[in-house]
C-alpha cells in the first residue's frame, strides 16, 4: 500500500516527498504530468534536487516510487481502467497538495483548485469504499479567512461565507475545504493551511521565486508605504513540509485543521528590514503609511509594463492585499504537534535574498544524467502536457 500524493513536481511538494523518502518507509504513489515516461522522471528530478544528489534521488524513485502519469483535471487523472483501478487499490492514504497559485486566473484556479480537488476526493471515495482510507489530508491556504484587517485568527474561526475573499485562489481553496468536509464525513481527514511559505531556514537555494521577487522589489525602495509595525506572517518551506508530513503519518493528531505559520511572534516590518540594514550594511527605509493608495495605483499601473519593472510591479499587485492586511494566524496548535516554532525570516532572509539575486530568480537546475537508468512508470490514456 501507498501514499497518494498529488503536487510532488511543485515547491512545497517536493519537501513533502523528501520528508516521506527521509523520515518514513512508505511507498508513493505519484501523479505527474507528462507526455512520456523520461519526461515524468525529469521533472521529478527538477523538483527534488533542491533535497537530494542524483544517485540517492534515484535510488529512493526505483525502490520506493510509483508515478501514475496522468493529468489532475482529467476524469480519473486520464488513467486507463487497469490504471485507475491499481491506484484506488494501492492506494491507502490521500495527501492533496497540488493547486494553482495564480491568483489572477479564475479560470485556472477554478479548473485545478475545483475541477482536480474533486478528482482527489472521488479516489478517496472509491478507495474509502474498496478498503478503507488511513488519512486524507488537504493542503490549503490562510488565505481561506477572506479580506482580514489587524487581527490574530485561529483555525475555528478562519471560514466566514459571508466575508468577501481576496482573490480566486482563496476563494476556490475555501470551496475546495468545503468539498473535503461535505463529500468525506465518514473519513479522517486533515486541513493544512500554510500561510506565505518563503525559503528555507537551514539554506539559501530555493525554486520558487515570485514572492522572493516581489519582497525583493520591496527591499530596494527607500521608502515604504507601509505601517512599520505591522506583522507579515512568514514561515519557512521546511518547517511546513515537516509539519504536514509528520502530522500526516500521525495516528491521532490532536486537531483536524492547522495553522502552519508565524502567528504571534510573526515578525513587524520594521523588524525585518533593521535586521536585514544590519546584515547586508543597507540603509533602513522610511515608512510612510499615507503613501498606500498612491502605491497601489503606481504598482497597478506599472504591472501593464514590460521588462522587470512591469513584472515586479505584477507581483506585487498581487500579493499587494496580503502585505498590507496586518493579519496573522495562530500556530499554537503545530507548535504543539512539532515541539517547535518556525524560524524567523529575518534569520534566514538575507542569504535567501542573495542565491534568488545571483542567480536572477532562477534555480541553477541540474539535467538528467545521459547514463542514468529507468524507473517504474504508469502510463496514462490521453494524459495532457
Amino acid at each position: 500500500m501507498a501514499i497518494f500524493l498529488t503536487g510532488s513536481t511543485g515547491y512545497l511538494g517536493s519537501y513533502l516527498v523528501a520528508g516521506f523518502f527521509t523520515g518514513y518507509a512508505d511507498r508513493l504513489n505519484l501523479l505527474v504530468r507528462a507526455k512520456s515516461e523520461q519526461e515524468a522522471r525529469e521533472r521529478l528530478w527538477q523538483s527534488l534536487q533542491l533535497h537530494f544528489a542524483f544517485p540517492e534521488f534515484q535510488e529512493y524513485l526505483n525502490s520506493r516510487v510509483r508515478i501514475f502519469r496522468g493529468d489532475l483535471t482529467s476524469e480519473r487523472f486520464g488513467l486507463g481502467d487497469d490504471d485507475y483501478h491499481a491506484l484506488v487499490d494501492s492506494t491507502d492514504s490521500i495527501l492533496h497538495c497540488a493547486a494553482s497559485l495564480n491568483r489572477k486566473s479564475e479560470k485556472q484556479c477554478l479548473n485545478v483548485n475545483l475541477r482536480g480537488s474533486l478528482e482527489v476526493i472521488q479516489l478517496a471515495r472509491r478507495a474509502q469504499n474498496r478498503h478503507g482510507l488511513r488519512r486524507y489530508s488537504h493542503v490549503s491556504t490562510v488565505a481561506v479567512a477572506g479580506k482580514r484587517q489587524n487581527e490574530v485568527v485561529t483555525e475555528d474561526a478562519s471560514i466566514d461565507w459571508n466575508r468577501s475573499d481576496y482573490d480566486p485562489y482563496a476563494r476556490t481553496k475555501k470551496f475546495s475545504e468545503h468539498m473535503v468536509s461535505q463529500l468525506l464525513p465518514d473519513i479522517t481527514r486533515t486541513i493544512f493551511r500554510p500561510a506565505i511559505v518563503l525559503g528555507d531556514s537551514r539554506r539559501p537555494e530555493t525554486t520558487q521565486f515570485d514572492m522572493v521577487r516581489a519582497f525583493d522589489t520591496l527591499s530596494r525602495f527607500p521608502v515604504l508605504p507601509l505601517r512599520p509595525n505591522d506583522k507579515i506572517d512568514i514561515v519557512p518551506a521546511n518547517y511546513v513540509g515537516a509539519a504536514i508530513v509528520k502530522i500526516h503519518q500521525m495516528e491521532k493528531p490532536n486537531y483536524g485543521i492547522y495553522h502552519l505559520s508565524s502567528g504571534n511572534s510573526a515578525q513587524t516590518y520594521k523588524e525585518l528590514t533593521d535586521a536585514l540594514a544590519e546584515i547586508g550594511g543597507w540603509s533602513k527605509p522610511s515608512y510612510q503609511p499615507w503613501l498606500g493608495g498612491p502605491f497601489s495605483k503606481t504598482v497597478n499601473w506599472l504591472a501593464f509594463k514590460g521588462g522587470p519593472v512591469g513584472y515586479g510591479a505584477s507581483l506585487l499587485k498581487v500579493f499587494w492585499p496580503y502585505l498590507d492586511w496586518n493579519t496573522v494566524f495562530d500556530n499554537s496548535r503545530v507548535v504543539q504537534e512539532m515541539g517547535e516554532a518556525p524560524a524567523k525570516f529575518s534569520s534566514y532572509a538575507h542569504p535567501l535574498l542573495q542565491f534568488s539575486r545571483a542567480h536572477k530568480f532562477k534555480y541553477p537546475a541540474k539535467p538528467w544524467p545521459a547514463d542514468a537508468g529507468k524507473s517504474v512508470v504508469v502510463s496514462a490514456s490521453g494524459a495532457g502536457a
